[in-house]
């Protein structure tokens, strides 16, 4: 039987997948106001960074004696993954549907954001494990950009051609490697340390080197703030938990 901090962060793990779903669906449906994109990644940029540089690289310190290497090795690994296996992948370019794409780029696209959501299941879930506050600052910062993320995938399936149920398909696809993730981390526990450390490279790569650009293409103050209101609303959902007593 499933303890119930296992159960409660695959919940988590769930509904940060079905916000992938929902990311596909409103681009299939045309619902999505795309002026809200940036804000919506900024907020999630300025939380995560909050997020892996004052809670993942600590504890994961504490769990592991070698981390710091863990941690580079996590980051250099998506970046290398994202260089060679998917290097047609940027995040956010793919939402202009003037811009087309060919089916080679989608499926290289699909493939990266399904390893980075495989990896958001891993942190979710190897967060539970460790504490459940801070399963629960991991699960809001990546939900975060979770919506963006399949918003991204349903228009690079529709900018190469594909139809409208192909784009929630791949949508789909993203959001189940968040749970494959997350189930990964309940059948092998032990590995908690191990994962945590490699999941802040990869998060500290996804919020630096992914999502930072993005927001720096944007320009403007109130773009800008965005990122710092992320790094408070770390902050005040910490106080919130740390209230509650989780």
């Amino acid at each position: 039987m499933l303890e119930g901090p296992v159960l409660l962060s695959l919940a988590c793990i769930g509904v940060a997948a079905a916000a992938n779903v929902l990311g596909g669906m409103f681009v299939a449906r045309r619902e999505w106001d795309v002026r809200l994109l940036p804000y919506f990644v900024a907020l999630g940029a300025g939380f995560m960074l909050a997020a892996v540089l004052l809670k993942l690289i600590p504890e994961s310190a504490r769990l592991v004696p070698h981390a710091p290497v863990l941690i580079l090795a996590g980051y250099l690994v998506v970046h290398l993954f994202e260089h060679t296996v998917a290097p047609h992948f940027h995040f956010g370019e793919e939402t202009h549907h003037e811009h087309h794409t060919d089916r080679a780029a989608s499926v290289s696209a699909l493939v990266g954001l399904a390893v980075h959501s495989f990896f958001d299941g891993v942190t979710i879930g190897s967060g539970f494990i460790v504490d459940p506050a801070l399963g629960f600052l991991l699960f809001t910062a990546i939900v975060l950009h979770k919506a963006p993320e399949g918003f991204a995938i349903a228009s690079v399936v529709l900018a190469a051609h594909g139809t409208r149920q192909q784009a929630l398909g791949a949508a789909a696809i993203v959001g189940a490697a968040s749970i494959v993730g997350g189930l990964v981390m309940v059948a092998l526990p032990g590995l908690v340390g191990w994962a945590l450390a490699i999941s802040a490279g990869v998060t500290l790569y996804v919020a630096a080197s992914d999502l930072v650009p993005e927001v720096n293409k944007e320009g403007g103050t109130r773009i800008a703030l965005t990122v710092f209101a992320g790094v408070v609303l770390y902050y005040v959902t910490e106080e919130l938990l740390r209230a509650l007593g989780v």
